[in-house]
């Protein structure tokens, strides 16, 4: 099956970004890793830190995770006594996600090392490209299809 050059092109590029994104996934993941951690517990322990508590709908949301997932990812957290679940007394069905102080500490210091892995990663190119590489990501996201 012969390409045409605007198919050759859009599967060219969608290669690029999807192996430049999984590259630096991997490079920055290492600091999750280090810290016991798999992305989604990263993730799920971020959002907490940085938008305090909430629900496990709005978590799963906040990561780009579907909710089945989330509850496991939560799960664990839980087990490790890095999160903990408070139920509504309104509403049992409503749970919020908190931080315990051994989450807060163990997210706070990961994520200074994955800021620092992401700054030395983005740092190879220019604020400029920076700055274009962000719009035409969330051009990409943003996308009705």
């Amino acid at each position: 099956m012969k390409q045409d050059a605007t198919s050759k092109l859009a599967l060219n590029t969608y290669t690029k970004l999807m192996r430049g994104a999984e590259s630096v996934t991997v490079r920055v993941g290492r600091k999750m890793s280090d810290a016991g951690l798999t992305i989604s517990q990263f993730g799920v322990l971020e959002a907490l830190l940085h938008k305090g508590p909430m629900c496990q709908r709005d978590v799963a949301s906040k990561i780009l995770k579907s909710t089945g997932n989330i509850t496991l990812v939560i799960d664990n957290l839980e087990k490790q006594g890095l999160v903990q679940r408070e139920r509504s007394l309104e509403d049992r069905r409503y749970c919020t996600v908190l931080l315990t102080e051994k989450g807060r500490g163990l997210i706070e210091a990961t994520f200074a090392e994955v800021e620092a892995a992401i700054v030395a990663e983005m740092g190879v190119l220019t604020d400029a490209e920076q700055e274009t590489l962000g719009k035409l990501c969330k051009k990409l996201g943003l996308r009705e299809g």
